[in-house]
């Protein structure tokens, strides 16, 4: 069994779709060396590759507002002096609630951000 990326998916549902409208005859200009559907596909390929990944991380406020003061104006640079300038809350979410995995993946990946309860 090959382990397909969410990337191999989308590129093969592009050429199936492009395909597709050949087989059917709706290439338009294609004789002219383009198809009338291909800014579409490429504005797909585009939006693809500016989307955020799925499932990305879940964090808490707190945690969301000390990466984004480590990332700027605290400027510590790399995920491990993050983790170790954490405190207050974010320590006991960081520490107490065993979330090292999620926090480096939130830094490294993108996050969102828990909704208030």
């Amino acid at each position: 069994m090959k382990n397909e990326t969410k990337r191999d998916v989308f590129e093969k549902a592009l050429r199936e779709w492009d395909d597709l409208v050949h087989s059917c005859g709706l290439q338009g200009e294609e004789a002219h060396g383009g198809c009338e559907f291909d800014p579409i596909l490429i504005k797909y390929k585009k939006d693809y590759d500016a989307a955020l990944p799925d499932d990305l991380p879940v964090i808490p406020k707190e945690v969301d507002e000390h990466i984004r003061w480590c990332k700027g104006e605290g400027g510590v640079g790399n995920v491990s002096d993050a983790m170790d300038y954490t405190h207050g809350d974010v320590s006991a979410w960081l520490y107490d609630e065993n979330n090292s995995d999620t926090f480096a993946l939130a830094w490294l990946d993108g996050y969102t951000v828990e909704e208030e309860k």
